[in-house]
């Protein structure tokens, strides 16, 4: 199946692509408030994806917590921290603050081709 679209439509939805692991289809689930078709966590060539944000392999994470820094690395498709695997941002906070902190204030992010780091919020979906 396909759809025809002209090309305002086309540079609109390929502006709401955090990246381009983010398909057309997960742009459109977005804007149509529909749930996304799959949630990849883990083992995914075209890296990690958590509530509609995807970051590629090879991003790095970072946070500072109480002084001291912390990193974290997409690999694999896989949130990678101390060498475990963390599921969502919140339980890779978690697993340094040992309280529930919001995880996506609490990491910034540089993904392969980013100059600066960003906050990881700044990434989610409106």
């Amino acid at each position: 199946m396909s759809i025809e679209i002209d090309f305002e439509v086309f540079k609109a939805l390929t502006s709401r692509r955090a990246t381009e692991a983010v398909t057309y289809n997960d742009v459109l689930r977005e804007m149509l408030k529909l749930p996304q078709s799959v949630t990849v966590m883990q083992g995914n060539g075209a890296g990690w994806t958590w509530k509609g944000v995807t970051l590629p392999n090879g991003t790095e994470l970072r946070a500072e917590y109480k002084g001291h820094a912390y990193a974290a690395k997409i690999e694999d498709g896989k949130w990678m921290q101390d060498g475990e695997p963390r599921t969502s941002p919140f339980a890779a906070a978690f697993a340094i603050t040992q309280a529930g902190v919001n995880g996506w204030r609490f990491w910034r992010v540089k993904r392969p081709g980013d100059v600066a780091w960003a906050p990881l919020a700044k990434l989610r979906p409106k």
